[in-house]
């Protein structure tokens, strides 16, 4: 996915609120209000989740400077099992049941939205969308990497072919040793674009299919967090946030590491990621004033979206993350490994799970 399109998703998120003036039905939750004090609470949590969810994504990606934490290491499977537990818990604890509070909340008419589970079907359409998106997107690369690659062979037998033809009039030992040479060198790149560059792809389609449904959430958590005027709410969502973007970060880093971009995609990537939610913050901070969180279209909206990413986010760490690597060779055929990994998936889960009392 291209940078100008995360771009164009996060300022058309940001701009979501905006939506909710003027038609409110329940009026807003005027208890332990107090802009001043709320303020100072929300620049530190601009601050804070930028820089542990900065840290958190770049961590896997010290693997050239730090050894233990390079992929092929068995450290990057247990750190990538629990940063998959936390994002799993964060579909299944954190979002799915705001989602189902929004879109069940008495301030909505009871037609449609109480005569049917809008957030569960939104969630399962994320999840149908993700696969759809990942098989699509992950066999278009593959076969044009395969055309690619037949066009490399091509190339290589025509120039055999003319080779041949132009010692045909010279001296035959050297036309069989060339041919078969050449031949051999063509079967060989085949081979290599036929095994080598679709993990590759898959790795990269998983990343940028990862960090969609992270930007979605992050974005409506973060202006949640800053138009709210209550310092009590605020206190303990900037401890729990750090901590939820730090996690979440590790477990996308981990897969930007395996896609194997270019730096500038990196840095790109894990710039997106950790601005999401504070940008959230500054432009709930700017609507504070007319956002009310209780307006049927701020709940609509934040509601539907909650539910298509946790969607996302239950599938890819299901399918793609913990599927993918508990299946991996080298885990089978590493008890130990094995009890780590699923030891680290628990008390990553747990732990997020836990974080629900405050986030």
């Amino acid at each position: 996915m291209k940078t100008t399109n995360l771009a164009f998703l996060l300022l058309a998120l940001s701009l979501v609120p905006l939506l909710a003036r003027g038609d409110c039905d329940c009026a807003a939750d005027e208890a332990g209000r107090d802009k001043a004090k709320a303020r100072p609470l929300k620049i530190a949590a601009f601050f804070s989740i930028l820089i542990c969810g900065a840290i958190g994504c770049s961590i896997p990606n010290l693997g050239k400077k730090i050894p233990a934490l390079s992929p092929e290491r068995d450290v990057f499977f247990v750190i990538k099992a629990f940063a998959a537990g936390v994002i799993l818990a964060t579909g299944f604890i954190h979002i799915l049941p705001d989602a189902f509070d929004d879109l069940t909340s008495p301030c909505l008419s009871d037609k449609p939205w109480q005569d049917f589970p809008f957030a569960g079907f939104a969630a399962m359409i994320g999840a149908l969308g993700t696969l759809m998106v990942d098989t699509v997107a992950t066999g278009y690369f593959t076969r044009l990497q395969s055309k690619k690659a037949a066009a490399a062979v091509g190339t290589v037998v025509k120039t055999v072919d003319m080779e041949k033809a132009d010692r045909e009039n010279g001296d035959d030992g050297h036309v069989h040793t060339h041919a078969t040479h050449g031949h051999a060198h063509g079967a060989s790149v085949l081979a290599a674009a036929a095994s080598g560059p679709e993990p590759l792809i898959r790795q990269r389609v998983i990343s940028q299919v990862l960090e969609l449904g992270i930007i979605v959430h992050s974005v409506i958590i973060g202006i949640s967090l800053g138009a709210s005027e209550s310092p009590s709410t605020i206190r303990p969502l900037v401890a729990a946030l750090s901590f939820h973007q730090f996690f979440e970060g590790m477990g996308l880093g981990g897969c930007i590491v395996q896609a194997k971009f270019k730096v500038r995609s990196v840095v790109t990537m894990i710039l997106f990621f950790s601005l999401t939610t504070p940008v959230g913050i500054a432009v709930g901070i700017g609507i504070s004033s007319v956002y009310n969180e209780n307006s049927p279209t701020a709940l609509i909206v934040e509601g539907l979206l909650n539910s298509v990413a946790s969607g996302i986010l239950i599938y890819m760490a299901l399918v793609d993350l913990l599927a993918e690597d508990f299946m991996n060779p080298r885990v089978q055929n590493k008890g130990k490994l094995q009890l780590m990994i699923n030891v680290s998936l628990l008390i990553g889960a747990g732990l997020m799970s836990l974080l629900a009392k405050w986030a």
